[in-house]
């Protein structure tokens, strides 16, 4: 028997990857959905489902039609800015959303998978933060994503809270940016760009976050879960390697403080992982950003090859 996965937010930058690793593994039946026209380049091998994760009845119709094994929950509202403008718009797509899943959820043999963020801790701790540390969020994602954590924990659901950090990578159709595609673009254009000194974070390749969603799958691991890269930098660090990994001109980048930015949500300013929880019970590989930057760029080259 194929285990069943549903992803939701196939259309984003790691519902999409997701949905190619597990094109690739062995004994899984693939059910993606998203909002609109399924954007991946080769759609095939896999089941996609245009809908709407706000409209209850829809989601828990899909859902009931599907009988997925394991649920993997991507699609949130991230943008941190519109978060903070829009509170009822990012409480319905953040937390409604995962209270209806768990309501499907309960009393079946259904294993939850659930993205969440380091946006949880104000990064104020002075050091990487591991997964029993107390969340305290300073902007309105962040509080969002925590009261859906609290949900699922609070549920009998079994399930895999994956907490990540700055995700990158490349989504099909290349209409999604990030921190080191907005780099990269931006100095490829010669445009000068404003970059923290003041916040730190562990940058994650979107390849390795899908990866660790699998580990967690194959070991049926429960609990929450750090993923991200091992190194701990500056924003501004992390532009500087993207300037040099790309061979692009560093002196566009200009080194501000956050609060220079005015900008609607606050941030915290560190908030670096402990890993050793994810690569002693997931066996989650441990990357430097260097290393996984190199990997993107490679990954590029290949796509642009004739």
């Amino acid at each position: 028997m194929l285990k069943k996965v549903l992803i939701t937010g196939s259309n984003g930058l790691l519902g999409q990857k997701l949905v190619k690793l597990f094109l690739n593994k062995p004994g899984y039946e693939i059910h993606a959905l998203s909002r609109g026209p399924d954007r991946l380049d080769h759609q095939k091998g896999y089941l996609y489902y245009d809908i709407d994760l706000l409209d209850k009845d829809a989601l828990l119709h899909t859902l009931s039609q599907i009988v997925p094994d394991v649920i993997v929950h991507t699609a949130a509202m991230t943008n941190v800015d519109a978060c903070e403008l829009e509170q009822e718009k990012c409480d319905r797509m953040n937390v409604e959303v995962v209270a209806n899943i768990l309501d499907y959820c309960k009393g079946k043999e259904v294993y939850l998978v659930h993205l969440s963020t380091d946006f949880i801790f104000d990064g104020k701790k002075g050091a990487v933060y591991k997964e029993e540390d107390m969340a305290h969020p300073v902007n309105y994602y962040g509080l969002s994503k925590w009261k859906s954590e609290l949900m699922i924990q609070e549920s009998n659901v079994p399930h895999a809270i994956l907490r990540t950090i700055l995700v990158y990578g490349l989504v099909d159709g290349n209409d999604r940016s990030n921190i080191v595609l907005w780099v990269k673009n931006s100095l490829e254009n010669k445009k000068e760009i404003n970059v923290v000194t003041d916040q730190l974070r562990m940058p994650t390749y979107a390849e390795d976050l899908a990866e660790a969603c699998w580990l967690a799958i194959e070991k049926e691991a429960k609990g929450v879960f750090n993923v991200s890269s091992n190194q701990l930098m500056s924003i501004y660090e992390i532009a500087l390697a993207v300037a040099d990994t790309f061979g692009l001109d560093k002196k566009l980048i200009n080194p501000v403080r956050t609060n220079a930015l005015s900008l609607p949500a606050n941030r915290p300013l560190s908030t670096g992982f402990d890993l050793n929880k994810s690569i002693t019970e997931i066996n989650l590989p441990s990357h430097s950003f260097i290393d996984r930057l190199q990997v993107f760029k490679d990954q590029l080259n290949s796509l642009q090859a004739p």
